[in-house]
C-alpha cells in the first residue's frame, strides 16, 4: 500500500524524515526531491563492474548544464532522508521524462531504514539542459508487512555526496580502496614538471 500525501505529512519526524521539507514539494502520493549542484561523471571508456572507475566531479554552473546522450551522469539529491518501518522509492518525474531524460530508471527500490542522500542515475536522449535546484524525481513509501530488518550496509549507507557504484566491494578478494577520482591539477602539475626533468637529465649526460 502506498501512502498518501497527507500520511507522508502525518509521519514526517518520525517514520519519515526528509530534510528539508517543504509543502510545495508534497504531491497527491509522493513528495518532490530536488537536484543538487554537483554531478559526477565517469572516465574510463570501458567501466569495470569489479573494480573501481575513475570519475570527476562537475558543479552545475547558474546558466545550466548540458547532458549528453550516451553517458551516465550522477547527480544527488539536495534532500537528506530517513524511513523506518517503510520502504522507500524513488521514480522520476512525467515533465522530466516527456523532455528524454530517464531519472533513476533502474534502481528505484530503496530499503527500510536508508540514512542519507539520494545519487540519482541519469541518462539523456538527446542533448538537455538541467540546472541545479529542479524538481527531479519524486520519492514515495510503501507499507512492510513481516518483520523489519533496516538497511545497514557499509556501502552506502549515511553518505554525504554523491556516489559513484561500490559494486567492486562485493567481489570476493578485491582490495579495499577508495574510487580513483581525477585530480586534473596535480596531472596539470605534473605535466609541467616533466620538460623540465627532460631538459634536467640532458644536461647531466653532457657533463
Amino acid at each position: 500500500m502506498v501512502l498518501s500525501g497527507e500520511e507522508i505529512r502525518a509521519r514526517q519526524g518520525a517514520d519519515i524524515h526528509i530534510t528539508p521539507f517543504c509543502e510545495e514539494c508534497l504531491n497527491p502520493n509522493s513528495y518532490n526531491l530536488t537536484l543538487h549542484n554537483e554531478i559526477l561523471v565517469y572516465e574510463e571508456v570501458v567501466l569495470d563492474v569489479k573494480h573501481p572507475n575513475r570519475f570527476r566531479r562537475i558543479t552545475i554552473p547558474d546558466e545550466g548544464l548540458i547532458l549528453s546522450p550516451g553517458q551516465i551522469f550522477l547527480g544527488r539529491t539536495v534532500e537528506h532522508t530517513e524511513t523506518h518501518n517503510l520502504v522507500p522509492m524513488i521514480e522520476g518525474r512525467s515533465s522530466i521524462a516527456r523532455l528524454g531524460l530517464f531519472v533513476h530508471c533502474s534502481s528505484g527500490f530503496g530499503d527500510v531504514g536508508f540514512r542519507g542522500y539520494w545519487t540519482i542515475e541519469m541518462f539523456a536522449v538527446q542533448p538537455i539542459r538541467i540546472y541545479a535546484g529542479i524538481r527531479i524525481c519524486q520519492i514515495f513509501y510503501h507499507e512492510l508487512i513481516g518483520e523489519v530488518r533496516e538497511y545497514s550496509s557499509e556501502k552506502y549507507q549515511n553518505n554525504r555526496d554523491v556516489q559513484p557504484s561500490m559494486l567492486y566491494k562485493e567481489f570476493a578478494g578485491c582490495r579495499e580502496y577508495d574510487q580513483l577520482e581525477l585530480n586534473f591539477g596535480s596531472v596539470a602539475a605534473k605535466r609541467r614538471e616533466e620538460p623540465n626533468n627532460r631538459v634536467q637529465a640532458v644536461l647531466d649526460a653532457s657533463l
